[in-house]
């Protein structure tokens, strides 16, 4: 199923480890599947080639265009398919990275690149302690890309705690976001169905959302329950808790209908007599 009316996508569930070569693997073998299901869009989770550490993940950093994308971008050419990356790890200064999204095109080629602007920097007292701030660099661009004629937009994990960004990708133009991610178990199991439906509903696109799933070598459990949300809010698909994928087709026609039905255009937006900020 491709072309403007529809998209077959397929979200791509893992638990990555320290290993890359085995992480690799792992997604090759999931994307042939989602290819022979008819995926004509694959999304891999946040951090799939190496979940580990942050002092790990540094450490194995990659340029981009590098081992990882060049492999993948063979992938999405050999298939004629597009693959958005997940996030790895882009090698930006000694000791410092960028967690980067790269989507490729079925020739190959780098459609956009996104580098995660909202870091996990997190201290719950008898929960999780975090600061992807110590190692990793903020991004501050955002990323949107044509997929067959859908207008895509990127986002990373905790991006999805901050509506704004949603918000300005809308206004770029976005029918579909993309949040690869590895969203722990402690705040997942309350929030990431909430926030994943609150984010579809009030931008009216669909939003894939893969997930990794299980304990990292960084003593963090992820949630998995990988998920595709239309623009009414439905959960049109989750994964069930183990290493795998799920797939569903997105109708254009259906989201041209919720828009229609309740208009949030830019011009029907009551920005409160607040100063407009430029989505940039």
């Amino acid at each position: 199923m491709g072309g403007r009316e529809g998209l077959r996508v397929a979200a791509l569930q893992l638990s990555s480890q320290k290993d890359k070569n085995e992480n690799i693997e792992k997604a090759l073998g999931l994307i042939k599947s989602a290819k022979t299901q008819g995926a004509r869009l694959v999304v891999l989770p946040e951090l799939f080639n190496c979940c580990s550490t942050l002092e790990d993940v540094v450490k194995k950093a990659e340029s981009v265009p590098g081992p990882t994308i060049n492999l993948l971008a063979r992938k999405a050419r050999q298939n004629k398919i597009y693959i958005l990356c997940g996030s790895i790890m882009e090698r930006a200064r000694k000791g410092r990275a960028f967690n980067t999204s790269v989507l490729l095109g079925p020739k190959g080629q780098i459609l956009g690149i996104y580098r995660k602007i909202h870091l996990f920097d997190i201290d719950i007292p008898k929960g999780i302690r975090f600061k992807e701030s110590e190692s990793i660099l903020p991004g501050s661009e955002l990323t949107t890309a044509r997929v067959d004629g859908y207008m895509v937009g990127l986002s990373i994990c905790y991006d999805l705690r901050f509506p704004e960004l949603f918000r300005a990708l809308r206004l770029r133009g976005a029918e579909i976001i993309l949040l690869p991610s590895a969203f722990t178990t402690f705040t997942g199991k309350d929030h990431w169905e909430v926030l994943l439906r609150a984010r579809a509903i009030e931008n009216q696109v669909y939003i894939v959302a893969p997930n990794q799933l299980g304990t990292h070598p960084n003593r963090i459990t992820t949630l998995g329950r990988s998920m595709i949300v239309d623009p009414w809010g439905t959960v049109l698909t989750q994964a069930p808790d183990k290493e795998t994928l799920v797939v569903a087709d997105l109708d254009l026609n259906l989201l041209r209908e919720v828009r229609r039905r309740l208009p949030i255009t830019e011009a029907n937006i009551n920005y409160c007599g607040l100063e407009r900020r430029e989505a940039r």
